[in-house]
């Protein structure tokens, strides 16, 4: 490694605090504006003949809207898995999260592809005009809950991926609030051989690579502070990574404010 980069790297890494609820002092960070930024998770699956347009839409969102307005998700489910095409970025966890925001829309029928916005289905995503009364709906609300993102470069094939998160008044006492860091991935290419894409060769924004556990929030106004030190699989292309984070309501259904931050820093091989 360069001179320069050691020195620039040791410096990053010399940031980071022992204190937990302090964000590191990172050239890579962002923090969430004054309105609530919309949540889009689309709930796909490379063994779906439907789902690829869903996929080239989710793809065009972030240079259509900006940070400001849209983070847009890619969830790949394992439940197609079966029917002769394993996708290599499923999760069961993704499919888990799939049934419980159905659940809380009060239908137990999931498919795919399958769009939420702010945690609720939007079945016209398709039409531009009910995507954006949607995305409106959203943006005009004032933001009930402030995010902060920073990135730092860890250890080799590493990254230090930390969220903060303040609820602002009003929030309401009795929900169940949590905050979510999460690890996307953008330009992955997927040629497939079976199933119902077979010969095709797919392309991905958006993925969710890593999903941490949820961080339950008061709402008393205190900072919360969700750190996790992600490694990164062999497959993964740091210079193509980004982080996000929300908080959610569990209990209402909806995404009080949203933010992404794409990779920023040099990850060492």
């Amino acid at each position: 490694m360069p001179v320069r980069a050691l020195a620039r790297w040791l410096l990053l890494a010399a940031a980071l605090p022992a204190a937990a609820q302090t964000l590191p002092t990172a050239s890579c960070q962002r923090s969430s504006p004054t309105h609530t930024v919309a949540l889009v998770e689309l709930y796909t699956s490379e063994g779906c003949s439907s789902c690829p347009p869903a996929d080239q839409w989710l793809s065009t969102l972030a240079a259509r809207y900006g940070p400001q307005q849209v983070v847009p998700l890619s969830l790949h489910v394992d439940y197609w898995d079966y029917i002769g095409w394993r996708d290599p970025f499923a999760q069961a966890c993704f499919s888990a999260r799939q049934r419980l925001l159905g659940l809380l829309a009060g239908t137990s029928t999931i498919y795919t592809p399958e769009v939420f916005v702010g945690m609720r289905e939007l079945r016209g995503w398709r039409d531009p005009r009910t995507f954006e009364r949607r995305l409106q709906e959203i943006q005009r609300q004032p933001a009930r809950a402030q995010v902060t993102l920073a990135m730092t470069a860890g250890s080799t094939r590493r990254i230090e991926a930390t969220a903060a998160f303040t609820l602002l008044a009003p929030v309401a006492a009795h929900g169940d609030l949590q905050g979510v860091l999460v690890v996307y991935e953008n330009g992955l290419t997927s040629p497939v051989h079976r199933g119902e894409n077979r010969g095709a060769t797919l392309r991905h924004d958006h993925v969710v690579r890593f999903w941490s556990a949820p961080l339950p929030l008061r709402g008393d106004g205190a900072r919360h502070v969700l750190r996790e030190s992600v490694n990164l699989a062999s497959d993964w292309n740091a210079d193509r990574l980004g982080i996000a984070a929300f908080v959610q309501d569990m209990r209402s259904g909806e995404v009080l404010q949203a933010l992404s931050l794409p990779a920023c820093l040099p990850v060492t091989n």
